[in-house]
C-alpha cells in the first residue's frame, strides 16, 4: 500500500491541478508497489499516467450563474508556439516560473505575478498568449465574452462583473478579458456614460482586492483608451508588434511544418507577408497547406503561399480603406 504521507500529497497535488507534482508521486507510489511485489498494481499505475499523458485530466467547474458569460476552452498551445519579441518570452517564462514557485515567494511576504496587460494590434499574439500560459500551467482558458457582459442596463454590468470575479477567487484558471477597452476606457472621456464609470470602478475595485491562484490577463488593441488608473493594477504589462521578418520565418517554418518550402522561406514570400499580422500569415499558410493537399502535393510551393499572402493582404487593405 501507499504510505499515508504519499496519498495525502497526491490529494492535494490534485485539488492543485499540479499536475508535475501529480504524476511524480504518482511514479514514486508505482515503485513502491514494485519493490513491494505489487508489479501488477505498478504496471496499472504506470498505464494510467502514460494515457493521461495523451488525454490529460482536468477538475472542470463552471458556475452556472456565469456560463452565459464565460466560454472554457483547454488550450494546446505552448509558450514556443508564440512568435514575439525576446524579452516579451523572457518575461512570459517568469510568470510561469514564479507561479511555479509561488510558495518559495509567500515565505517572504511577496506574491507571484498573475495579473497581465497585453497591449497590440489584432492578430498579433494576444489571445494565443493567454492560450499558452493556461497550458504551460495546466490550467482551463476562460474567455469572458464581453458581449455578454456589458448591457445597458444600470447596475448589471457591475452585478456580472462580481460574479466572474466571485469565479476566478473559487475556480483557479487563465481568465482572458478580450478588447478589455469595453469596460476599462478612461472615465474622463466626453461621450462616456454614468454607468460605464461605475462599470469601471468595480473593475478597479475587484481587481485591487484579488487575492485569488488564478492568473488575469486583459488585452486590447486600444492602449490610447484605457484609463490611467487601469495600468498600476497590473502586475506586467506587454507590447505587442507585428511581425518582423525573423518573426515571419519562423512563423511559417512553425505552420507549415513537413510541407515546408525548403530551408530558406523565399524572398517574394517575406515581401508578401509584411504588414500583416500573426493571424493573417497563419491563416495564409492554412489555405496553402489545404490547396497543396487537395493538389496531392506534399510541400507548399514559394509561389502558392506568396498568392496565398497576397490574397490576406487584398483583405487586410480593404478593411483598411472601410475606416
Amino acid at each position: 500500500m501507499a504510505t499515508a504521507e504519499q496519498v495525502t500529497m497526491l490529494i492535494k497535488s490534485y485539488y492543485e491541478q499540479d499536475k508535475e507534482r501529480f504524476t511524480t508521486i504518482a511514479l514514486q507510489m508505482a515503485a513502491h508497489e514494485a519493490r513491494l511485489g505489487h508489479t501488477s498494481v505498478a504496471h496499472e499505475i504506470r498505464g494510467i499516467i502514460d494515457n493521461a499523458k495523451v488525454k490529460p485530466f482536468h477538475v472542470t467547474s463552471i458556475k452556472k450563474d456565469v456560463d452565459d458569460l464565460v466560454l472554457l476552452s483547454d488550450p494546446s498551445s505552448r509558450l514556443i508556439d508564440v512568435i514575439a519579441e525576446p524579452s516579451a518570452h523572457k518575461r512570459l517564462g517568469r510568470v510561469i516560473r514564479e507561479y511555479k514557485q509561488r510558495d518559495k515567494l509567500t515565505k517572504h511576504g511577496l506574491s507571484n505575478r498573475r495579473k497581465l496587460l497585453l497591449v497590440g494590434p489584432p492578430g498579433t499574439g494576444k489571445t494565443m498568449t493567454a492560450s499558452a500560459l493556461a497550458s504551460e500551467l495546466h490550467f482551463h482558458l476562460y474567455t469572458v465574452l464581453m458581449d455578454r457582459l456589458v448591457t445597458k442596463y444600470m447596475g448589471e454590468t457591475s452585478a456580472k462583473l462580481r460574479l466572474i470575479f466571485d469565479m476566478i477567487r473559487e475556480e483557479d484558471g487563465v481568465y482572458l478579458f478580450d478588447e478589455f477597452d469595453a469596460i476599462g476606457a478612461e472615465r474622463a472621456m466626453e461621450n462616456d456614460v454614468g454607468e460605464m464609470r461605475r462599470v469601471l470602478n468595480s473593475f478597479l475595485q475587484f481587481i485591487e482586492q484579488d487575492r485569488s491562484r488564478s492568473l488575469i490577463v486583459a488585452a486590447t488593441n486600444n492602449p490610447r483608451l484605457l484609463d490611467q488608473a487601469l495600468f498600476r493594477r497590473f502586475d506586467d504589462i506587454l507590447y505587442y508588434h507585428l511581425p518582423s521578418e525573423d518573426d515571419v520565418r519562423r512563423l511559417i517554418g512553425n505552420i507549415l511544418g513537413r510541407f515546408r518550402i525548403a530551408d530558406e522561406v523565399p524572398p517574394d514570400v517575406i515581401s508578401a507577408a509584411t504588414g500583416l499580422s500573426h493571424a493573417e500569415i497563419s491563416l495564409a499558410c492554412h489555405d496553402a497547406i489545404k490547396e497543396s493537399i487537395l493538389d496531392d502535393v506534399n510541400t507548399v510551393s514559394g509561389s502558392l503561399l506568396t498568392n496565398m499572402l497576397r490574397e490576406r493582404q487584398a483583405v487586410h487593405d480593404g478593411r483598411r480603406s472601410e475606416r
